[in-house]
């Protein structure tokens, strides 16, 4: 199974689609596994599909060797002239983001590392925070420094924050990409709880009711994103390389 750690040095890519029904949220899940299950592209590790719970959606966590496997299967035929026109057709926004793995932490019960599973019962959450290349550093060292608050929150599990590099969406023409933004402007947050009761909690409760920890957590934050966006998300399907790939 895919584990999130950042000593393994992957370049990991997690591909945030959103539509509009509940039925192309299916139609979504049906041609990510068909990818998935007949992956063997130089340099891919392995695939893990997200099925969307709060809004319609999926998310694909993707590992691979480098940089320059990813661009390869990009330049494919069969990606440009296949996969990009079939989720253009079923999708309302697409972003293609590649990162690097900055931290992950676990709640101390749980211990070894972060895994990425639908074998587990985890109710994942990905926030995508925008934030000016110049103070990512600064964001991401905020983020990780929140574990040491989060380990009393009830239903906490684990989270990841993953170093934003570059993003993309569909938009190119002729089946290519189109670059978003500008390199190193966001931060993924990867965190997983026991289930949605226990997130909603955590997410709802009134700023009276926040520790200091995490009022000064929030107020650092806020200063340093520029946009925010999150949804909720099951592990439905997995698969990895059956020969391990060397970084």
């Amino acid at each position: 199974m895919p584990f999130i750690n950042p000593e393994d040095g992957h370049l990991t890519v997690l591909n945030l689609f959103k539509t509009d029904t509940r039925a192309r949220v299916d139609t979504l899940v049906k041609e990510m596994k068909a990818i998935v299950d007949t992956a063997a592209f130089p340099g891919w590790i392995s695939s893990t599909v997200h099925r969307g719970e709060q809004n319609p959606g999926t998310a694909n966590f993707i590992q691979w060797r480098g940089m320059q496997d990813l661009e390869t299967r990009y330049n494919d035929s069969e990606f440009k002239h296949h996969t990009v026109p079939v989720f253009r057709e079923i999708t309302t926004f697409v972003r293609l983001m590649q990162t690097e793995v900055d931290s992950s932490r676990r709640h101390p019960a749980l211990g070894g590392v972060t895994e990425v599973s639908p074998g587990r019962d985890d109710y994942t959450v990905i926030e995508i925070l925008g934030v000016d290349p110049a103070e990512q550093g600064a964001l991401t060292a905020t983020l990780a420094g929140a574990h040491s608050w989060l380990v009393d929150v009830p239903g906490y599990r684990s989270q990841s924050v993953l170093r934003g590099i570059r993003s993309r969406n569909l938009e190119g023409g002729e089946g290519t990409l189109a670059t978003v933004g500008a390199d190193n402007d966001f931060v993924v947050v990867y965190s997983q709880w026991d289930g949605k009761d226990s997130y909603d909690a955590f997410r709802t409760q009134a700023d009276a009711q926040w520790s200091s920890a995490r009022r000064g957590f929030q107020d650092r934050r806020n200063s340093l994103i520029t946009s925010a966006d999150w949804n909720s998300y099951r592990a439905v399907h997995t698969r990895s390389a059956e020969q391990p790939v060397t970084v």
